[in-house]
């Protein structure tokens, strides 16, 4: 692939480091690099190879250990950084070994994987995704690096920013979903959220934006699985949200494990050293994952781990993550002179100048604060701030009139594998979080009813067997009770890493649980616990309401009840499609229209691309999402018909609530080029906006945009926007919005 600038999609905010107002951000970065130089200069190779070596710590029953010959390591100056330790203690004796007992006491770098929170867990990624709430999404971000560097931590890896179309890839739950807009937004603010406005501050980290890249698009869905596309959608469509953490500031880059067209991205030099760093200017360093660097043994690119090391650090990777490669085989390399030690001194460069924006040269334990890690770690703001998050992401699927839960419900039967089981309340990559201090629905129910009502509640079956047994006790508890609650839905460890599903339909006898309760003819509200969309058609069509939560985190339970009995109106929609069925997959709202594009009159007219056993339509769109109110929107109004290069396009509605509740509304703009110098999509999203609107009231809305957001790609691979007609559509979902057109001349 050729050596192109990706365009800069978005305003992001960069993020400048210096120690004083004073001081220009280029005149710090210089003098960085000036000390960093200056102690390279001391270093012998071993000492050096030691900086790009990254290892892990353990986890016992009573807290982190570390291995015996990784500690030995670390006192002879060989482990430039550690990841999974945490404790202030921990980090502490880890960190007094470096720089108390070494030649040239350079401090390490600690990191781990905060995804989504650290001791105060928040919803997972995709739901809060579904939030569309880019502030709260950086907050939570703030929050987490607070509680991270209380207990000692300096480095997290996220944030994970992959676009992914297939739901049946299990690491859909630590993204943003399909839409590369939204997307980039979301990673953006989650690195501001992070490293805040200085790295310096003893309660920020350093980000790593990961996975670096397309790992969001494996073929099948399974994980770790090659990937292959044309270049075209490689840069319109999966690179964009990378290089919003990289315009935002991001301090690291953590490499994928899949291949790119043939060539894994640990070793590919085209992407991390042709397109990250000198189309980019990225500066910061660049990370392996867990082992990537010795699979490329397996991928077929090395012979043995010797050229596997050769390829990755000739390729712009700058450390080593648990592979030992580096460690073992760099010292032979450059005295061969196939890596030269002017590649090995950039990389160690590039990581003790982090240390240098993280302060940690002028003290090495100011990570390591006994009082902060006592006074911030799940504090009752943060409780309360993971509380409102997890109503701010729940998504209500489908109400006929059942939810809220009506007030003169007297008994509410609670049932479900889910509806009370604390170990699947903070979902995969729960990181530091406590299981036991998880609410779950039920006990979040009891928080909100207290003794005016009286709860019932029954298993009914596990998540994922075929034991029907519990389920005619479910039912008995049922007929007695005025209204139920069904909480439904995956474990936690059946999403996130090494967790692909060929069928996402309701795992184990879940659906059989489902009908007989439903069959009872009392008012049924089910609450879906997953990671990832799933295909559930049958439950659409019986379930009188459906609230999607996701997996909330810490305050789930509580979270879930503010949305269920209304004192919190849903807003959330979903940002990824959820399918019919499985064989829908891949399935996304901005898909090419083809040459025999779909009759919507005859969905199954023959010789159109279509399917012979079922609609081309998913069972919930891109965008969708209900609320306990009703909005209705007008037409839609432009400044102008037709516009020049350089003028702005202004797009109005009038949006109404037309319920007897006040609610927010995501308000969802979309553009369709409809010719162009290659297919373009049927939509894509230019911008939302979420507005709260009384009951009653109405909300002028405006969007501005302008012809150079309309560019993409072109044959020759040049990016700008072409003069032509155009549809704009605004909405509440990627289907369901007006419709008006507009043309662009030059």
């Amino acid at each position: 692939m050729k050596n192109r600038r990706l365009p800069i999609v978005l305003l992001l905010v960069t993020i400048m480091f210096a120690s004083s107002c004073k001081t220009k951000p280029g005149d710090v970065a210089s003098l960085y690099n000036k000390k960093a130089d200056s102690i390279i200069k001391l270093m012998t190779l071993d000492e050096k190879i030691g900086q790009v070596s990254l290892f892990t710590s353990d986890m016992s029953l009573t807290g982190p250990t570390m291995r015996n010959d990784y500690i030995d390591l670390i006192r002879q100056g060989k482990v430039g950084a550690v990841f999974n330790a945490y404790t202030v203690d921990f980090v502490r004796n880890l960190q007094k070994i470096a720089v108390e007992e070494t030649r040239l006491h350079i401090p390490l770098i600690f990191g781990y994987d905060v995804i989504h929170g650290h001791r105060t867990i928040f919803p997972i990624n995709l739901g809060q995704a579904a939030s569309w709430d880019t502030a709260m999404i950086e907050k939570s971000e703030r929050i987490a690096a607070i509680e991270a560097t209380a207990e000692g931590l300096n480095w997290v890896f996220a944030p994970m920013v992959d676009i992914a179309r297939d739901p049946r890839w299990g690491r859909v739950m630590e993204g943003a979903g399909e839409d590369t807009f939204l997307g980039s937004l979301i990673s953006a603010a989650r690195v501001r959220g992070f490293q805040g406005s200085s790295l310096s501050d003893n309660n920020t980290v350093l980000a790593c934006v990961k996975h670096f890249a397309a790992y969001g698009a494996p073929q099948g869905g399974r994980d770790y699985h090659v990937v292959d596309m044309s270049e075209r959608s490689l840069y319109e469509w999966y690179l964009p949200p990378y290089q919003a953490a990289v315009d935002a500031g991001v301090g690291s880059v953590m490499t994928s494990f899949n291949e790119i067209a043939g060539v894994p991205a640990t070793s590919n030099r085209w992407l991390l050293t042709d397109l990250l760093r000198d189309d980019w200017k990225f500066d910061g360093f660049i990370v392996t994952d867990y082992s990537s660097l010795n699979e490329l043994i397996p991928h077929g690119v090395a012979s043995d781990l010797s050229q596997a090391s050769e390829l990755a650090m000739n390729a712009g990777v700058d450390m080593d993550m648990q592979g030992s490669a580096f460690l073992t085989q760099l010292t032979d390399l450059v005295k061969s002179g196939k890596v030269s030690e002017e590649t090995l001194d950039n990389a160690v460069r590039r990581i003790l100048v982090a240390k240098y924006k993280l302060g940690l040269f002028d003290d090495p334990y100011k990570y390591c604060d006994k009082k902060r890690e006592a006074e911030e770690i799940m504090t009752p703001e943060h409780r309360s701030f993971a509380r409102e998050f997890v109503a701010k992401s729940c998504v209500l699927l489908k109400n006929n009139n059942t939810l809220p839960v009506p007030k003169s419900a007297r008994t509410i039967a609670v049932i479900g594998p889910l509806a009370d089981s604390k170990m699947d309340m903070l979902g995969f990559w729960f990181g530091a979080g406590q299981f036991d201090k998880a609410v779950t629905l039920v006990e979040g129910i009891k928080n909100k009813v207290g003794s005016t009502v009286n709860l019932l509640t029954a298993k009914g079956c596990n998540v994922n067997d075929n034991d029907l047994s519990g389920i005619n006790q479910a039912v008995s508890t049922a007929k007695k009770a005025d209204f139920i609650i069904l909480a439904l839905g995956e474990n936690f460890m059946m999403s996130g890493e090494a967790a692909s599903r060929t069928d996402i339909s309701l795992p184990g006898v879940q659906m059989e649980l489902a009908e007989a309760i439903i069959r009872t003819g009392k008012p049924v509200a089910v609450v879906l616990f997953n990671g990832r969309p799933l295909a559930i058609p049958k439950l659409d069509k019986m379930a009188p309401a459906i609230l999607e939560t996701w997996f909330g985190g810490t305050e789930a339970g509580n979270g879930i009840a503010d949305v269920l009995f209304g004192d919190v109106n849903p807003s959330g929609k979903i940002t990824m499609t959820f399918p019919l069925n499985v064989g829908q997959i891949p399935i996304f709202y901005n898909s090419k229209n083809t040459g025999r594009p779909i009759n919507r009159e005859n969905p199954y007219e023959k010789f159109k691309s279509n399917y012979l056993d079922s609609p081309n339509t998913p069972l919930y769109p891109f965008g969708y999402g209900l609320s306990y109110t009703t909005f209705s929107y007008s037409d839609i109004k432009l400044n102008k018909q037709s516009f020049g290069g350089t003028e702005q396009i202004i797009a109005s509605v009038e949006v109404k609530n037309t319920g007897d509740r006040d609610g927010e509304e995501i308000v969802q703009l979309y553009i369709r080029d409809l010719i162009g110098d290659v297919t373009r999509p049927v939509k894509e999203l230019k911008g939302f906006m979420k507005v709260l609107i009384r009951k009653g009231e109405t909300a002028s809305i405006s969007f501005t945009i302008y012809p150079k957001d309309l560019s993409y790609y072109h044959q020759d691979m040049s990016y700008s926007y072409d003069p032509g007609d155009f549809e704009l559509f605004i909405g509440t979902n990627s289907t369901d919005n007006k419709k008006t057109e507009f043309s662009i001349i030059d």
